[in-house]
C-alpha cells in the first residue's frame, strides 16, 4: 500500500495517506461495533415499555453520517482525479449515491428522533431511492468497462447467490409485519427488496470480475460494501414492526458499508497513482 500522496491537490496531504485512510475508518468501524455492542440493550422507561436511550440513537445516526459523509468525499476525489484508474464517472456515480445515503439517513434521524414520528413514507426516501440507483449505476458501469469473461463455476457462484438473496428477499417481504397499506409505502417497499437483490448480484460480478486485477482489492471493498448493505436492509426490514426500535446490533452493517465504499475509493486512488508513476518511470527509462 502506498502512503506517498505529493501530486495529491488537497491540503492536509501528509495526514490523507492510504494507509491513514484505512487504518481511520477500521477504527471507526470498530468503534460503532463496540458501541452497538456495549449500548444496545433496552431499558425499562417511565411508563413500563422497554426501550433504547435517546442519546444511544443519536450516537448510532452519528456513526452511519460520517462513514457515508467520508465516503462520498473519497469517492468525489476519485471522480476529480484525472489519473484514476475506473472511470470517473463511475466513481461520480457512487459519490452521489453515498451522499444521497447521507442525506436520506438525516432526514430519517430527524423524523425519528426529534419529530418522533415513524411514518411508512418520508422525504428521506427520496435521497435513498436516487441512492441505490446511484449505486447501481456506478456499478453496472464499473462492470460494463471490463471485458467479463467469467468461468463457468463463476457465473454459477453469481447465479447461486443471486438466487439465495431473492429467496430471502421474498420470504422477508412476505412477513413484514408492517402492515402498510398505502400504494407508495408498498411501492418503495419492493423497489428496497428488487435493489438489495440487484446490487448483491451486481457486486458478485464485480467480484469476480475484478479478482486478480490491479484494482481488485479496491474492488473487493467495493462488493463487501454491497452486501454488507444488504445484510443491514434485509434485517431492517425483517424487524419493522409496531414495537420496532432504531439501533438493533445488525444494523451496524449500515456502518460497515459506508466504511467499505471509502476504503475502496481510498485503495483505488492510491493504486491510481502508483500506476501513474510506474508509467512515467518506464518512460525515463
Amino acid at each position: 500500500m502506498n502512503s506517498s500522496y505529493k501530486n495529491s491537490p488537497y491540503p492536509f496531504k501528509s495526514l490523507l495517506t492510504t494507509q491513514n485512510i484505512v487504518l481511520a475508518s477500521i477504527g471507526w468501524g470498530v468503534l460503532a461495533l463496540l458501541y452497538f455492542l456495549l449500548f444496545s440493550a433496552k431499558v425499562p422507561g417511565a411508563n413500563g415499555v422497554e426501550s433504547r436511550a435517546e442519546w444511544y440513537v443519536i450516537g448510532t445516526n452519528i456513526f452511519e453520517a460520517v462513514a457515508y459523509l467520508g465516503a462520498g468525499i473519497l469517492c468525489l476525489r476519485n471522480w476529480r482525479s484525472p489519473q484514476i484508474v475506473s472511470s470517473r464517472k463511475v466513481w461520480l456515480a457512487i459519490a452521489i449515491g453515498m451522499l444521497s445515503y447521507f442525506l436520506g439517513g438525516i432526514f430519517f434521524g430527524y423524523t425519528e428522533i426529534v419529530l418522533k414520528e415513524e411514518p411508512d413514507v418520508s422525504i428521506g426516501d427520496v435521497f435513498f431511492v436516487l441512492s441505490y440507483i446511484s449505486l447501481g449505476v456506478g456499478m453496472i458501469l464499473a462492470v460494463a468497462a471490463r471485458r467479463i469473461n467469467l468461468e463457468k463455476w463463476q457465473w454459477l457462484i453469481v447465479l447461486g447467490i443471486g438466487v439465495s438473496g431473492s429467496f430471502l428477499a421474498w420470504w422477508i417481504s412476505m412477513h413484514q409485519k408492517t402492515g402498510s397499506d398505502e400504494l407508495l409505502a408498498q411501492i418503495l417497499n419492493w423497489f428496497y427488496i428488487v435493489s438489495d437483490v440487484l446490487l448483491l448480484i451486481i457486486a458478485t460480478t464485480v467480484l469476480l470480475a475484478f479478482w486478480g486485477g490491479r484494482v481488485a482489492q479496491s474492488w473487493r471493498m467495493i462488493a463487501a460494501a454491497a452486501f454488507s448493505l444488504y445484510i443491514a436492509d434485509m434485517w431492517f426490514k425483517y424487524a419493522q414492526g409496531p414495537n420496532y426500535q432504531s439501533g438493533e446490533i445488525l444494523e451496524v452493517f449500515w456502518v460497515f458499508s459506508g466504511v467499505l465504499f471509502g476504503m475502496g475509493a481510498a485503495l483505488e486512488y492510491d493504486a491510481s497513482l502508483s500506476r501513474n508513476r510506474r508509467e512515467r518511470g518506464r518512460k525515463r527509462a
